[in-house]
């Protein structure tokens, strides 16, 4: 991403709601991992896998000296000799258990068979959390939502350009925010604002080498 970019991002972020949108949903999930204490799960649907925002939640627990932000990506399909962090199945999604967190990241249709274990998951006492493209049946199931501008039917969150603040910045935002400690107030704002700096630079970079 580059400076013309940046510079825009802040401009249309500075004038919408995202900013907030992005910390409580950021917010909602820091209370689940920091209360419940039993683990984030972070899944996608079958076409589109949230690599992105594993490595750099993985990044912001290293960080912020937070390892229970730190998540196990779940996939779905696996390829024989894959590394460990990257050889969970779905079937981790069978063994989900009560005080664990689910989020569930897809800018598509989730599809009957995700859902289905989405829905195994609340059932067994999970948490679950998914930034979308504003899927009613997922919605219906997510305890929090958060719809990517771009990613599906409309946003809470004031209209944005999905060429601006698409799928992979909004997952930045989260991540960004959810590392944060303390409450947003001015000081919050502006350390949040510089970092959003350094990652807005890395959209665009290969993952990191554990991913």
């Amino acid at each position: 991403m580059d400076a013309v970019r940046v510079a825009l991002l802040r401009e249309v972020l500075a004038g919408t709601a995202w900013l907030d949108a992005t910390r409580r949903f950021a917010g909602a999930l820091r209370h689940c991992v920091d209360r419940r204490g039993g683990g984030l799960l972070l899944t996608g649907g079958a076409e589109y896998e949230p690599w992105h925002l594993a490595a750099h939640l993985d990044d912001e627990a290293a960080w912020s000296g937070l390892p229970q932000l730190s998540p196990t990506l779940v996939r779905h399909r696996v390829r024989p000799g894959e590394p460990a962090h990257l050889a969970v199945g779905p079937a981790r999604l069978e063994a989900v258990r009560r005080g664990e967190t689910l989020l569930v990241v897809t800018p598509e249709a989730p599809g009957e068979h995700l859902l289905e274990r989405v829905r195994g998951a609340r059932r067994a006492g999970a948490t679950v959390l998914a930034v979308d493209g504003g899927d009613r049946d997922l919605r219906s199931l997510a305890h929090e939502t958060l719809t990517a501008p771009g990613a599906g039917a409309g946003t809470a969150a004031g209209t944005v350009p999905a060429a601006v603040l698409g799928l992979d910045t909004v997952q930045h935002l989260v991540s960004a925010a959810a590392g944060e400690n303390g409450l947003p107030g001015p000081r919050g704002r502006r350390r949040f604002r510089d970092r959003l700096s350094r990652l807005a630079g890395e959209l665009l970079t290969p993952p990191p080498a554990r991913w």
